[in-house]
């Protein structure tokens, strides 16, 4: 109808072909237009329900239930949908075939064109990677791409064995999942580990992340569908689930036993949360002390609690909007976000403390310190609160360090600490523009080899301090400084 040739949906009743949703929308509304003659015939309860119009991405070959909603992962007893894939499979290998040597030639004379910038005169290789966004994933894409830079994350399962999901005849073809495989078939570190190695390859066009989304669908149900997600929440969902999956068996060996096996995540860095110590923990993980004080009787409670991220709220005097009448106030800092995390509070009457020696709840104090700083720490600045009917966007531009981030007064034993070690550097941001949690975009920005790129889905574009600085920041990746040398001397 548009003539697009972007995301092609075949309708698997008539065979015509249309494009997507987040183009124009056309295969929906040939599905909503095929709705309308069924309603003029005279039809069974019974028979109304099983009218569903089934389409399939002639891209990824995943198939879609308009009716319902949903992808669908059955097929028919006769397996109709896999001989519709095959067909597809087919045409597009005779179309690769035939095309193979123009498209050589052309990458040859252009790849190194097309991706080279100039920076301060001199002529430089960008071989950063976008993600295509497969509809409002721009919150899973920025998540992606912060991880992917931070080196020894990223490292880590680069160099994980491959995992061979299904052997024999469909070895080396795409993996599609179905109710009868079972979900052992489905591996989020095999998926996360695909995407990583695809990113910073230099390839010319974005990487479509799609294998890694139904895996994501398949073990996270909330982030099914295509609305909007928050990318702190999903942030923590993949890292949590990582985590669990990395402590099972990989390939006969226990992925813990690689772990230790790695000298630079030795046993002492380790932070355990729910079970043995991963990757994830080792990186991520530090832990809080969390000192509560009776007001009444003075007894102190200590507890020790892993955390994988900060959540920092945003002070509420800095909250406020200001007019063009009035004066510019303070600047919120990160430090204030920081001190506003750790201090002294009294709970008010909805979080009174059970007192063991009182025996009853009773008003009491609390305040956080930081007992370990883990290698890579993650700040996230609470932007989104509820009202009394919906949930607000504060927008206050926070001032952060792009070097030399001091944790050391946020330590419960500053002493014990090396002279370097309570310092960060930046090496990601993610930004969220727009006004709500459901909707808005997800960018990130992100250092690689001393440089700055900011990713905006497919988009990679290269960028200075100046501008990452100006960025009202949601998520905050700071890597710890390494000591260098002969530094304990001085």
């Amino acid at each position: 109808v548009c003539r697009s040739n972007k995301s092609p949906w075949v309708c698997l009743t008539c065979s015509s072909v249309h494009c997507g949703r987040y183009v124009n929308g056309h295969a929906k509304k040939h599905y909503e237009d095929a709705q309308i003659p069924m309603t003029n015939h005279k039809k069974t309860e019974k028979q109304e329900k099983v009218q569903h119009t089934v389409c399939m991405d002639c891209s990824s070959y995943s198939t879609y239930c308009y009716r319902c909603d949903d992808f669908v992962v059955n097929d028919t007893k006769l397996g109709l949908v896999q001989k519709v894939r095959e067909h597809l499979q087919n045409l597009e290998n005779s179309a690769f075939t035939s095309d193979r040597h123009r498209k050589r030639k052309l990458l040859e004379n252009s790849s190194l064109n097309s991706k080279l910038l100039k920076v301060n005169g001199s002529t430089t290789a960008l071989c950063a990677t976008g993600l295509r966004n497969l509809g409002n994933t721009c919150f899973m894409n920025a998540i992606l791409q912060s991880l992917s830079n931070i080196q020894q994350f990223c490292c880590y399962f680069k160099e994980l064995p491959a995992v061979e999901l299904r052997n024999g005849k469909t070895a080396g073809r795409r993996t599609y999942h179905t109710r009868s495989q079972g979900d052992n078939n489905v591996s989020l570190v095999e998926e996360f580990r695909k995407t990583l190695c695809a990113l910073w390859q230099g390839s010319q066009t974005a990487f479509s992340p799609e294998s890694l989304f139904y895996v994501v669908w398949k073990i996270m149900p909330n982030f099914r569908g295509y609305q909007q997600q928050d990318a702190h929440e999903f942030m923590r969902y993949l890292l949590d689930h990582l985590h669990l999956e990395l402590q099972g068996g990989f390939n006969g060996v226990s992925r813990s036993v690689i772990l230790q096996e790695n000298s630079s995540l030795s046993a002492s860095n380790k932070c355990c949360i729910n079970g043995a110590s991963t990757v994830v923990t080792a990186i991520f993980g530090g832990i809080l002390q969390n000192e509560v004080n009776c007001l009444i009787c003075g007894t102190e409670s200590r507890k020790f609690d892993p955390f994988l991220d900060l959540s920092l709220d945003i002070p509420s005097q800095f909250r406020n909007k200001r007019t063009k009448n009035q004066e510019s106030g303070p600047m919120c800092t990160l430090r204030d976000c920081l001190r506003s995390f750790t201090d002294l509070e009294e709970l008010d009457e909805t979080e009174l403390y059970m007192c063991h020696k009182c025996k009853k709840k009773q008003k009491s104090t609390k305040k956080f310190w930081i007992q370990k700083l883990p290698k890579v720490l993650c700040l996230h600045l609470k932007r989104f609160h509820w009202t009394a009917y919906l949930r607000n966007k504060v927008d206050t531009y926070v001032e952060f360090p792009l070097r030399g981030l001091d944790m050391k007064c946020y330590l419960l034993e500053p002493e014990n600490s090396g002279p370097e070690s309570c310092l960060y550097d930046l090496v990601a941001v993610v930004v969220h523009h727009g006004s709500g949690v459901g909707s808005g975009h997800y960018t990130a920005y992100a250092a690689h080899e001393g440089r700055w790129f900011h990713f905006n889905d497919s988009t990679v574009t290269l960028t200075d301090e100046e501008t990452v600085g100006k960025a009202k920041a949601y998520i905050l990746f700071y890597v710890e400084r390494q000591a260098r040398p002969g530094a304990d001397k001085l």
